[in-house]
């Protein structure tokens, strides 16, 4: 396994829609070396979850934290989901704000879904249907814009809620004086 280098706003590969796997690639080599990578390089940056493109790599695939699942040494608790699709169960939105590994130090509020159906396939190429809320369907909803070529800067309720981490931390009361 290995720590990817995590592409920036600005790159090219981030703006793109993603290809498809077919159910024969899923099961590869290649790709279960990628999962196994982007759950690495999601781990080490503190990620909730990681897309492909995200990792240069402009396929349709994502790892995402996933709410009542045990760390396992395989996934440390992120669930690989290929080909994922997302459909919204509520016309109800949540606001929050987001970041993201390829605009590192940055927060936004962005608007949400509160409830999402995600179909796709788990590594073993074997259907996924799970309906989430709250956080997750965020999370969900984040991760699965990567491989449209959306950010979430592009969903901002407002450009002028875009901030940086550290003054963000500081408006919300968790001051840090260590520079």
């Amino acid at each position: 396994m290995a720590i990817l280098k995590v592409a920036r706003m600005g790159n090219p590969c981030l703006r793109q829609v993603c290809t498809p796997y077919t159910p024969e690639e899923i099961l590869g080599g290649e790709a279960q070396r990628l999962v196994d990578d982007m759950i690495e390089t999601a781990l080490e940056y503190d990620g909730a979850g990681l897309a492909a493109p995200q990792v240069h790599v402009t396929r349709r695939l994502v790892v995402m934290e996933w709410a009542g699942r045990k760390r396992k040494s395989d996934t440390h608790g992120l669930l690989p989901v290929f080909n994922p699709v997302v459909t919204p169960m509520t016309d109800k939105t949540l606001v929050h704000y987001e970041g993201c590994l390829s605009l590192p130090d940055l927060r936004g509020e962005v608007t949400r879904w509160s409830k999402v159906r995600i179909e796709g396939f788990d590594r073993e190429g074997k259907p996924i249907d799970e309906t989430v809320q709250g956080f997750q369907a965020a999370v969900v909803q984040h991760e699965c814009d990567h491989l449209d070529g959306i950010l979430y800067v592009d969903r901002l309720t407002s450009v002028k809620s875009l901030s940086f981490l550290k003054e963000f931390l500081r408006e919300q009361g968790y001051d840090d004086d260590s520079d």
